[in-house]
């Protein structure tokens, strides 16, 4: 046979058994950690910036809550802004939570702004400014400008197309030839962002959360799973198989990792967040994530968390919709999840 289909079929095919097969040696905790270290190897890492200092960049009062923008610095020599939403209606400390956008402008489109940075009066997009949904019910809110978009778009992109949607291509393939990824780089970024707003005076260290989109789910989950800390997660528009989604769809190359699929599928990846509490959520006409990978993922993290014992700690939503954000139990179920 000339084409590789069943090739690539088999090869897959071959991963899984190998994966099952891994699973019934040793303890569940044994395997557990290993995938751990996997993941962590898999990513790469980055020289930590210990010695920069948040620079405050903003301080803009606004209805219910302050929006701050803040410098940070994960790694020497690069540099990146986030919005720290604040609310005013509630004494503090507050639970926070570490919102991570996905494709799009930047954590603008989370925070209520336009490209600009002027206020979006419009209709919402995708995003649904998720990060204002969430400081309106109280949370502390820090939304870091993912790099690749928006003002973090590489200037090589931009000099070839000054409307490109994103630098993840560039990225992706020089950081690989380097022996590094692009999700390893931005989770580097995320946990720096996670660390700060643990940091602040207004903020519960010991009541963080995550919720992050599409791509910034991606970064979302490797982020719980790194960092024990992150009390609850929500994972929107991104749980799904690799077969069902990566493979299956034509998606932006930040969406691969170069020997991910020689340890585990992406269920069992996700399933690493347990015992801590975890909302799948995603759109039944989503045609990027579909809706039967998603319903496969689901029930194979459900497994995970029922032999952790913590069946009750996993939701999930199927709302009608497409690829976007919902919200509709989500938001509060973070907050409830954060104050207890």
């Amino acid at each position: 046979m000339w084409n590789g289909d069943v090739f690539l079929e088999k090869l897959y095919d071959e991963a899984i058994s190998r994966h099952r097969n891994q699973s019934r040696v040793g303890l569940p905790n044994e395997r557990r950690s290993k995938l751990k270290e996997a993941l962590r190897d898999a990513i790469g890492s980055f020289e930590p910036n210990a010695g920069h200092a948040p620079k405050l960049l903003e301080r803009v009062e606004c209805n219910g809550y302050i929006r701050e923008r803040v410098e940070l610095s994960a790694t020497p020599g690069l540099t990146y802004g986030a919005y720290v939403l604040l609310p005013t209606n509630v004494e503090g400390p507050v639970p926070g939570v570490l919102a991570l956008h996905g494709h799009g402008y930047g954590s603008r489109e989370i925070v209520g702004l336009l490209k600009d940075g002027s206020p979006d009066e419009g209709t919402p997009g995708i995003h649904q400014h998720f990060a204002v949904q969430l400081v309106k019910r109280g949370m502390a809110v820090i939304a870091p400008d993912v790099i690749g978009f928006g003002e973090r778009r590489l200037l090589a992109d931009l000099a070839e197309n000054p409307d490109a949607p994103s630098s993840c291509y560039r990225l992706s393939t020089q950081l690989m030839m380097l022996g590094k990824t692009l999700t390893g780089l931005r989770v580097t970024e995320a946990l720096k962002a996670f660390n700060y707003l643990a940091s602040r005076p207004e903020v519960d260290a010991d009541r963080i959360g995550l919720m992050g989109f599409s791509g910034g789910a991606l970064i979302g989950y490797v982020a719980a799973v790194m960092e024990a800390r992150i009390n609850a997660t929500v994972l929107t528009g991104f749980t799904n198989t690799i077969k069902d989604s990566i493979f299956a769809v034509h998606h932006c190359i930040d969406n691969y990792t170069p020997g991910l699929l020689v340890h585990a599928e992406l269920p069992e990846l996700i399933g690493l967040i347990a015992p801590r509490p975890l909302f799948l959520e995603s759109g039944d006409k989503d045609p990027i994530f579909p809706v039967d990978g998603f319903r496969k993922a689901a029930a194979d993290i459900q497994a995970v968390y029922e032999a952790e014992g913590a069946g009750a700690k996993l939701q999930t939503d199927l709302f009608p919709g497409v690829h976007e954000i919902s919200g509709r139990f989500a938001y509060d179920w973070l907050k409830e999840s954060l104050s207890s």
